[in-house]
């Protein structure tokens, strides 16, 4: 278990890292669209279609590994007042049985839809650009997949009381 548990978080590591990248290229393609428009006067068709997709993709190729990190904001007050164990036992049981399984339909209907923009070579219809949309949709749906399975692990490291896992749970 302790290996697939692994598995998982490398995954989130890597993800996490391809999100630091996508953060550089955002960074980068807004400073050029800036000086193109307010220097050059000649603003570019992409910055728009490329500012959405960074910003979404770093997000959800980050969020497996935010989990991971216990960097996500939580709200707590309750869960102060109640013993460790009780706290283990909820947290797991809702990450598991109720989390986990909304985000796998969210990754269930985040590949139908980048398959489905893949086999209709779908293009950003509002765009004067008009990118490919399966690209962007795929990593979306690799996020999510992450995420999700991210979430499983959490919710077992956390049921069986792994001292490992970032999340402290405070006697």
């Amino acid at each position: 278990m302790t290996r697939l548990f692994n598995l998982v978080d490398a995954f989130s590591q890597v993800l996490s890292r391809i999100a630091q990248f996508v953060t550089v290229v955002l960074v980068i393609s807004m400073i050029y669209e800036v000086v193109a428009r307010y220097v050059f006067g000649a603003p570019t068709i992409w910055a728009f279609d490329i500012s959405y997709m960074c910003t979404g993709t770093l997000f959800v190729l980050g969020a497996a590994h935010a989990l991971k990190q216990d960097a996500h904001v939580r709200i707590d007050f309750l869960a102060q007042k109640m013993p460790v164990g009780l706290r283990r036992k909820i947290e797991g049981f809702v990450f598991i049985l109720l989390v986990s399984p909304i985000f796998a339909a969210l990754s269930k209907f985040a590949i139908e839809r980048a398959w489905r923009a893949w086999e209709t070579s779908e293009v950003e219809s509002v765009s004067p650009w008009a990118p490919l949309m399966w690209p962007f949709f795929a990593i979306l749906a690799i996020g999510l997949v992450s995420l999700t399975l991210q979430q499983i692990v959490h919710g077992l490291r956390v049921l069986r009381g792994d001292e490992d896992q970032p999340f402290k749970l405070e006697a």
